[in-house]
């Protein structure tokens, strides 16, 4: 019999091509923000205007998103291993382009402290500033078949829970039925379908 074993080495990334991905989208992101900024504006300044007044949005929006996605898979292929460091290092490169934004050395600092905080504190925490940390070495296939499982329940247990009726049936639900308003009432209720007239 053949043991399996998991292969938990790390498996590098492409680095370029997830910060080409990561540049498209948060550079979309970038055009939508512009786009509310160009409607926004006080005076008509045309549908140009989300390029030409507001195109700084877009820039900037790409630019910080293929550094994160960029500085963050390199350090990660670097180091050999995926944790909240490789975020913190993406997030702080990333804010500080927001810093030079500014032209000051603090702000370029501030930023990306800033940045790299809140990006490493949601990683750390599993994806929520709220939620626990993932078991990053359980399969994700296998604990959603054991959180399925906890929450079933036989239709036995279920029926004695919440009672028959209401959409709810059991087996031989018309019989005893029919036998229940016999007990109590001296009724008989006949079990099958009515004969059509």
């Amino acid at each position: 019999m053949a043991h399996h074993e998991e292969d938990h080495s790390y498996h590098p990334k492409d680095a370029i091509s997830a910060s080409m991905k990561a540049t498209a989208l948060t550079g979309t992101v970038g055009l939508m923000g512009s786009a509310v900024q160009n409607t926004l504006a006080r005076r008509n300044v045309g549908a140009l205007g989300v390029l030409i007044r507001s195109g700084g949005t877009i820039g900037i929006f790409a630019a910080m998103g293929g550094t994160y996605e960029f500085v963050r898979t390199a350090s990660a292929n670097l180091r050999e291993t995926e944790d909240t460091y490789n975020t913190a290092l993406g997030g702080f490169f990333a804010g500080t382009l927001l810093g030079f934004r500014a032209r000051t050395f603090p702000a370029v600092l501030g930023y990306g402290v800033a940045l790299s905080t809140a990006l490493s504190a949601f990683e750390y925490t599993g994806g929520s500033l709220f939620g626990a940390k993932k078991d990053r070495t359980e399969d994700e296939f296998e604990r959603r078949q054991r959180v399925r499982k906890n929450f079933q329940s036989p239709a036995e247990q279920t029926f004695a829970e919440l009672g028959e009726g209401r959409g709810i049936y059991g087996a031989n639900y018309e019989e005893r039925r029919a036998e229940r308003i016999k007990d109590a009432y001296g009724i008989e209720v006949p079990t099958g379908k009515v004969p059509a007239s």
